[in-house]
């Protein structure tokens, strides 16, 4: 599965990091700064970026089930979200963003969860065999840190919810995950302020315009 999803002027980015990493500040600033150099970018998000996934999301950020039906429902709403957003729009040529990828699942429902690490490998296998982001950027800060960063004026789902060593445990896989797949995953030190790493961002996509 070393293939990165890229055609001849579309390339596929995703965004990952345990929540209160800060990544979802910078997904605008992405895609304005490729929209600046001609891009046609679509972003998107996971679990949801179709009609069905966004009902999935519903189910999966709220409802308690199983570990192995939520693992299966994310892999489901990512098939449905390649079908329906990813695949036509690379084949378009656009450039795609997406809030979350698999990694999201071998850190969350692998890491944090302790689903084994086999099943998670055999889904990815299944789902898409071919299709990697042509780069990923790791959004990373202490588990403090997040957790400050978590907008506690609003009702938070029941991942934001879960305690300390649960995401410990996200940010060790998604770490582990980095250190697997160091050509298409690069940490990025959210600890900064947002004009230092989006300076960052910068220099990282220009090299890969």
């Amino acid at each position: 599965m070393t293939q990165a999803s890229t055609t001849a002027s579309g390339k596929f980015i995703s965004f990952e990091g345990i929540d209160g990493a800060g990544k979802s500040t910078h997904i605008g600033f992405v895609a304005d700064f490729l929209r600046a150099r001609g891009k046609s970018v679509v972003s998107s998000r996971e679990p949801g970026g179709t009609a069905v996934g966004e009902k999935l999301r519903a189910l999966l950020l709220h409802e308690t089930m199983h570990l192995e039906t939520e693992t299966l429902l994310m892999f489901a709403s990512r098939r449905e979200h390649m079908a329906q957003v990813i695949e036509p729009a690379l084949a378009r040529g656009d450039w795609v963003i997406s809030d979350r990828f698999t990694d999201a699942s071998f850190a969350y429902q692998g890491g944090g969860r302790g689903l084994d690490r086999a099943k998670m490998e055999a889904l990815e296998q299944w789902v898409h065999p071919q299709l990697q982001p042509a780069l990923t950027l790791l959004f990373d800060v202490p588990l403090d840190v997040a957790r400050a960063r978590l907008d506690a004026t609003r009702t938070l789902d029941k991942f934001e919810q879960e305690k300390q060593d649960f995401f410990a445990a996200c940010r060790n896989e998604y770490l582990r995950r980095a250190a697997q797949f160091p050509e298409r995953i690069v940490v990025v030190d959210s600890t900064r302020s947002i004009a230092e790493t989006r300076a960052t961002l910068g220099a990282i996509l220009e090299k890969l315009l």
